[in-house]
């Protein structure tokens, strides 16, 4: 796991190409460097920072230059060891025991062919001598990020934004579409950018740039198409498949530990993990006990300790109380793009203790919620559409009767009646629509009406995009459906982004082994009847987990990776909302409305609604735009 950045035709390529890369040396402190050519057919400045995990020697550091190619290369190759040996069959010499040789490689072999045979999370750039051309590639899911600019006759491009921004943020304004997104999502999709001109490239493509021209973008794996072609196989053996995964994810040359919150997901890898290679330990987190309190949570780390105190797993307990006031703008920075989601923290704090213990490379559990049917969102989505068919008469006494119940009473959070308002503001939709309010934040007027003029006009496109992704599919069932979608926005904009920055800003490497291309292709093969069964959910997995797992942990509540939010957002960040938000720059420059944010202040403190995800999303989109303004960005 690494970080790259770099320059193709840029006068001042070498300038930008150091200030990105020492932008993101967190990434990599291990080692570092900058390749440069400069000829008469084209000019390229390569960037990287090392992360040391396979091949810990200096031969294996970046750029690697071989047969007239130059690469920088961020993530892991599972099956590097299987494709070496093909490749050295084949007539390949090696000088190294690193993965990132056998990317190199495998393009001057198979060129593009070589993305298909590639299993791992990657993001790299590859500057071919012979042709001139720049190419970049990422994963097929998503997992490693890399965006790219458009700039004169080339483009600049590297694993984080605030790099570019570092680099050329006097020439770089804020995009409000996005804005707009964040309010919705609390994150930012992949088709979007925060900055105006700044692309991510997507998964699953690789991009040829030529000097003077736009950069060709192919596609060379699509979910979708995976999705409909599983559809129609017989359903896959996840017991073989979820073991082969995890097996595959623990090739390192240094140490593997794994997140274990006590949950299905964390405790299968973990388990797996540990049987396949003992000296792997695991990390939880637990909360200061009124924190629960307020925010309903369960506590999660009793189960961590059932599982760990069971198969013999070593558990490092990590408590989660930071003074957040203070560390919130510096989740911010890490997060690259206004990303409203506490768990950012979660994963900050315990890849720092894992680090502080030696450890570069930790397991997760992410992505089988969304390729098994394991959020809430989607049982709740199934019945509500059985209650749409109930008759009004119904259906209006309950709406009120939910509309009046508090939120929290005292110090008290009341969890039910705030699933209850959730789910009737989503109940009465259609699908597509009532998947997406099951999980944003607002409908479309009361986005309409919170964002100021300089944003409500882009509240329609950013509705409509929800759409047609939703419906891009040739899917039969609406499990499959919203798992699909959830594959495409929840897991790729939100859950591996804010991995991939919390985790990198700790120089922690986090893998999860759900995220696979194989896992993928198995998960759309079962039935969405057999992922959600009545009211059980992850069905499918949870029959294969029972091979591993004790029936208290396979079959115990859903829990979420979550964070006391409404602890922090009506206790210790209650100061810094009024004084950065209500009298921040998104209120002054129009971009917010004041009134309705006040209304939605006062609401969620006095219990009467559950806003605090809202306000967290803004006071964290107001420290955003703080910091690139500063940067020079211009609004």
């Amino acid at each position: 796991m690494c970080g790259i950045a770099g320059c193709y035709q840029q006068a001042d390529g070498r300038k930008l190409a150091d200030v990105m890369t020492a932008r993101i040396a967190h990434r990599g402190p291990d080692a570092g460097g900058v390749w440069s050519h400069s000829g008469e057919r084209f000019s390229v400045h390569l960037g990287h920072r090392r992360l040391s995990i396979i091949d810990l020697s200096a031969a294996a550091d970046q750029p690697l230059r071989k047969h007239g190619l130059s690469l920088v290369y961020n993530g892991e190759l599972y099956n590097y060891r299987e494709l070496r040996a093909e490749l050295q069959a084949a007539g390949a010499a090696f000088v190294t025991s690193s993965d990132t040789e056998v990317v190199l490689e495998a393009w001057w072999h198979w060129g593009p062919d070589a993305l298909h045979r590639f299993r791992g999370m990657f993001a790299f750039a590859l500057a071919d001598a012979a042709t001139g051309e720049l190419i970049l590639a990422r994963d097929p899911l998503g997992i490693k990020p890399l965006f790219y600019l458009r700039r004169g006759d080339g483009i600049v491009f590297a694993s984080e934004l605030k790099a570019i921004v570092a680099a050329l943020g006097s020439e770089l304004r804020v995009e409000p579409g996005a804005l707009v997104a964040s309010m919705l999502y609390y994150w930012i999709p992949e088709q979007r950018c925060a900055v105006r001109g700044v692309h991510k490239l997507p998964a699953g493509c690789w991009a040829s740039v030529s000097p003077g021209a736009e950069p060709k973008v192919t596609q060379y794996w699509r979910i979708q198409d995976v999705a409909a072609a599983a559809a129609g196989k017989p359903a896959a053996d996840l017991k073989a498949v979820i073991e082969e995964s995890v097996r595959a994810h623990l090739v390192a040359d240094v140490p593997v530990s794994s997140f274990l919150s006590g949950g299905l997901d964390s405790s299968i890898v973990t388990v797996l993990a540990h049987q396949e290679a003992p000296s792997v330990d695991a990390y939880t987190i637990t909360f200061r006990p009124e924190d629960q309190k307020l925010e309903a949570m369960p506590d999660d780390a009793v189960y961590a300790r059932r599982v760990a105190a069971r198969y013999g797993i070593r558990l490092h307990e990590i408590e989660i109380s930071p003074d957040i006031a203070d560390m919130l703008p510096r989740i911010v920075d890490y997060l690259d793009e206004p990303v409203g989601d506490p768990a950012a923290i979660n994963t900050v704090l315990m890849c720092e203790a894992a680090r502080e213990r030696g450890v570069k490379v930790l397991l997760s559990g992410m992505g089988a919620d969304e390729l098994f049917g394991g959020y809430r969102k989607h049982l709740a989505c199934l019945m509500a559409s059985r209650y749409h068919h109930l008759p009004g008469a119904v259906r209006g006494p309950a709406r009120l009767a939910v509309n009046r119940l508090p939120v929290a009473v005292g110090s008290r959070g009341l969890r039910y009646p705030r699933w209850a308002k959730r789910f009737m503001t989503f109940a009465e939709l259609p699908e597509e629509a009532r998947f997406r309010r099951s999980y944003t934040l607002y409908d479309p007027e009361a986005l309409a009406g919170l964002a100021g003029p300089a944003l409500a006009g882009h509240v329609t496109d950013v509705i409509g995009e929800h759409a047609a992704i939703y419906h891009d599919n040739a899917l039969d069932d609406e499990v499959n459906r919203m798992c699909l979608a959830d594959a495409r926005l929840f897991m790729a904009g939100l859950n591996l982004t804010y991995t991939d920055r919390a985790s990198m800003a700790a120089s922690v490497e986090v893998r999860v082994p759900f995220v696979d291309k194989l896992v993928a292709e198995a998960a759309f093969t079962i039935p969405g009847r057999d992922k959600i069964r009545g009211r059980t959910q992850k069905a499918a997995l949870k029959d294969a987990a029972e091979h591993w797992l004790p029936r208290e942990i396979v079959h115990r509540p859903k829990a979420s990776f979550g964070a006391p939010l409404r602890a922090w957002v009506r206790n210790d960040l209650s100061e810094l909302i009024g004084d950065v938000l209500v009298g921040g720059e998104l209120v002054q420059l129009g971009m917010l409305r004041k009134e309705p944010l006040l209304r939605l202040i006062a609401d969620d403190r006095a219990g009467r609604e559950d806003y605090a995800k809202q306000i967290w999303q803004l006071l964290s989109m107001e420290l955003w735009y703080r910091q690139v303004l500063a940067a020079g960005v211009a609004a």
